[in-house]
């Protein structure tokens, strides 16, 4: 039986951290997964479970998608900025929320 991460909430965790103009997050993400949600914090990341296959970039688009209704953003306000073709992903964020807004609005339930 497997643990689940529990979501911290403290500052100092690293996955989120602030850039200019928005946010940069630091993702883990498991491809194919039944649904889509958030598994808590692993390694100083969100570890995030997609419902979208690891084929064609379709599960960067959902997590952009996902990203971008969870926010309340348009898509093009969520890049990828690295990890296309990994687990491990940086996006940034463009957005004025402050930083407990957008915890909350990602460790939120899912």
């Amino acid at each position: 039986m497997s643990q689940r991460p529990e979501p911290q909430s403290s500052s100092d965790d690293g996955w989120l951290e602030p850039v200019a103009g928005g946010w940069s997050l630091l993702l883990w993400v498991q491809p194919g997964a039944r649904r889509t949600e958030v598994q808590g914090i692993a390694d100083g990341r969100l570890k995030l479970r997609l419902a979208a296959p690891p084929v064609d970039g379709k599960a960067n688009e959902a997590l952009q998608r996902w990203l971008a209704d969870r926010l309340g953003l348009r898509l093009r306000e969520v890049e990828l900025v690295s990890g296309q073709t990994g687990r491990r992903k940086r996006v940034r964020l463009e957005c004025g929320l402050p930083e407990g807004e957008v915890r909350q609005l990602l460790l939120g339930s899912a």
